[in-house]
């Protein structure tokens, strides 16, 4: 075995943490029969060689060697071998190729095609894994007939002859799917697969999970010609599936660390449970239905109407895998989502608080549409407050402190102060405060009851430590939401501490904060001042902007905003431009400079400054304006929420932009800054008023559309 392993060179390539030398040992270590060892060279495998799903060139090399291994009955742990191929293989067919076949030409050299090229050369070794006898093995290389095997009719004869044999699942579910992977990947082999699959997906002899995968991967294969008739067969089928399969106890999460002292912010091992939560899968059906969703892409109804038949499962691993790719939509695609909005409040109504708490988790994530399920969400909190007593915030059960939990915060989020006594018992008791302070600054009104609590938090922070940035930023962001100025003395405090400590992020987010409270904060002017020079970061536009708004004082603050202009770190640049358009028309002579950096080779430099220029300038300066922030707008789509708030000032003059911000309202997808709800909601509302004020219909084209 491993004939030729140190003919090759392996020191002189390099994997995701440097030198390869060490693979014929890994190699050697994965035919161990010791378990341990190969548990270990598993793990350095995956996390080294083939790092989160790279493949680099001493990858690929080991190729034959795994192979090897793979088909040798000896070998320990053959499965995990062999699904360790198939996901080298996989990864780089999805990597390494344009979607015509074409080979991506990466830089530094990748192992892709030399990988693929290897497997489809060998490919009809997984026609007698996929017969092997041991059941794990034919599991694991099932879909190497999809991705690997040229011989179209060989790997239909023997998805179908596997097909007749296998009774688990499992084992049905990836050979429809390898069966679809076959047609994608050879056109020559579809239209016999897509005939298959639609006889499977119409056979009553099958059982209904093998009709419904049938039925989806033929989708799969050619989502143009999906029939209107398609996701009602589906939800159908989906009913006879849950019918047919026992209904399975949601399996409790690993337990993972908590926050202590050691330095670790509760809010990064909240993050890490959250990745790890969010990672599980709790139902046989959930991959492929992830897949049909992907087939529907843009067909929000028709996948709103799947979510439905998901939602309705009698099991509960289905029912909250269907909650988490219901949040996927809504933050994924634009339309009318009050009905899945409502489904999922609907949820909160189970004895199962994991799905409770998962309902509430999407319904805080899609907070800028959520207000359908206020009523919904508030009920909740009651109950479990009537239930449980109103210290229910720090239950010692898990599952039910984390299901009240995300139900306030998505209440809190919409502004609704039924949130307020949780949050309260939050800060008081101090069990999980981070949460109710991420949330706090959305209830403005209860502001005299939450900034005694937010500044008593604030003082206690041990700023020396640097765990405890995200508690202050969070904490002084709240408190500049509220905007009462009963903060001022503690964030100057803070600003004080901060800057004693380098905290720069810290003393940025107080001088934000400062800049909020306004004159209100004047006793803090000298420290602002100094700042106004410092070299670190953001720090220096940020005290100028706190400057400005407590003093006011254009003679003070000019002189600083012109250098800041003529800064080469281009996030100054932008920072200074947006606080000349807040100042408005007494900033001319910030004019000739702004004019300048319209050329600028940054879009995002190029838009505060257009903004800059029309606040200051106005009407005389439209046209250049206007033709840069169109000009980014196309150039970097992201822009679109900065380029949106100033055509709204620019009213008649940013008539031009009509077409462009028609174009965007039609699109399905979600846009603006990072393509998030939050931004692409105010982008859509920017868009239609626009239009609304600039185009209007005219009574005749009104009277038309509605006929």
């Amino acid at each position: 075995m491993f004939d030729g392993l140190h003919d090759i060179d392996w020191a002189s390539m390099e994997h995701a943490y440097g030198s390869a030398e060490e693979i014929p040992a890994l190699l050697r270590a994965l035919a161990s029969p010791d378990a341990g060892e190969r548990d270990k060279a598993f793990d350095r495998f995956y996390g080294a060689v083939h790092h989160q799903g790279s493949v680099y060139p001493p990858t690929a090399a080991s190729l034959p060697f795994l192979l090897e291994l793979a088909t040798d009955p000896g070998t320990p742990a053959r499965a995990a071998v062999v699904a360790l191929v198939v996901s080298i293989g996989r990864e780089s067919l999805e990597r390494g190729f344009e979607d015509d076949g074409t080979e991506i030409d990466y830089y530094p050299p990748t192992g892709y095609a030399q990988a693929i090229g290897f497997l489809r050369q060998r490919g009809a070794a997984f026609v007698e894994l996929a017969r092997d006898r041991d059941p794990d093995v034919r599991l694991a290389a099932i879909p190497g007939l999809g991705f690997f095997l040229d011989d179209a009719d060989l790997a239909t004869r023997t998805l179908c002859e596997r097909l007749a044999a296998e009774q688990g699942l499992s084992a049905r579910l990836r050979i429809v799917e390898a069966a679809a992977a076959l047609a994608l990947r050879l056109p020559a082999a579809s239209p016999q697969v897509r005939d298959w699959l639609g006889e499977l997906a119409a056979d009553p002899a099958q059982d209904p999970a093998t009709r419904l995968a049938a039925l989806v991967q033929q989708a799969r294969c050619a989502p143009a010609e999906i029939s209107e008739n398609v996701v009602p067969a589906a939800v159908g089928l989906l009913r006879e599936t849950a019918r047919a399969l026992p209904a399975q106890p949601i399996a409790p999460a690993p337990t993972l660390p908590t926050a202590s002292s050691d330095g670790v912010a509760p809010q990064i091992v909240a993050a890490f449970e959250d990745l790890d939560r969010y990672t599980r899968v709790h139902a046989p059906t959930t991959a492929l239905l992830r897949t049909f969703h992907e087939a529907l892409g843009t067909r929000v109804p028709e996948r709103t109407a799947l979510l439905a038949g998901q939602l309705s499962s009698p099991d509960p691993g289905s029912r909250l895998d269907a909650i988490r790719m219901g949040g996927e939509l809504m933050r994924e695609w634009r339309g009318d989502h009050t009905q899945l909005l409502l489904l999922v409040a609907g949820q909160l109504a189970t004895d199962d608080q994991e799905i409770a708490a998962e309902a509430a988790t999407v319904l805080e994530s899609c907070h800028p549409i959520a207000a359908p399920a206020r009523e919904a969400l508030a009920a909740h909190v009651d109950i479990h407050r009537a239930t449980h007593g109103p210290n229910v915030w720090t239950a010692p059960q898990p599952q039910l402190r984390r299901a009240h939990q995300e139900a306030v915060r998505a209440l809190a989020r919409l502004g609704d102060t039924r949130a307020l006594p949780s949050l309260l018992t939050a800060l008081d008791s101090n069990v999980d405060a981070w949460r109710a302070i991420q949330v706090a600054g959305h209830l403005p009104q209860a502001a005299q009851q939450l900034v005694p609590r937010l500044n008593a938090h604030l003082r206690q922070l041990d700023l020396s430590q640097q765990w405890n940035e995200m508690s202050a930023n969070a904490l002084l962001a709240a408190l500049a939401a509220l905007g009462d100025s009963a903060a001022v003395p503690v964030v100057v405090d803070t600003l004080g501490v901060a800057v004693r400590h380098e905290q720069h992020d810290i003393t940025r987010s107080a001088l934000k904060a400062l800049a909020v409270f306004g004159p209100a904060a004047a006793s803090a002017r000298n420290m602002i001042r100094s700042l106004s020079k410092a070299t670190d970061g953001h720090v220096p536009s940020a005290a100028v902007a706190a400057l400005w708004a407590v003093d006011g004082d254009l003679d003070e603050v000019m002189p600083l905003l012109l250098g800041l202009l003529d800064d080469p770190i281009t996030f100054r640049i932008s920072d200074a431009a947006d606080l000349l358009s807040e100042i408005g028309p007494p900033a001319s002579a910030a004019l000739p400079r702004l004019r300048a950096l319209l050329t600028h080779d940054y879009e995002w430099v190029r838009v505060p400054c257009a903004a800059a220029l029309w606040e200051i300038g106005g009407e005389a300066e439209a046209s250049a304006v206007l033709d840069t922030l169109l000009e980014a707008w196309a150039q970097n789509p992201a822009t679109a929420n900065h380029v949106g708030a100033c055509l709204s000032h620019m009213g008649p003059l940013a008539a031009a932009a009509i077409p462009l911000l028609r174009e965007q309202l039609a699109q399905p997808g979600r846009g603006g800054r990072f393509q998030s709800i939050v931004h692409d909601e105010e982008l859509q509302r920017t868009g239609r008023t626009l239009i609304a004020r600039l185009d209007p219909p005219t009574p005749g084209a009104a009277t038309a559309r509605t006929t």
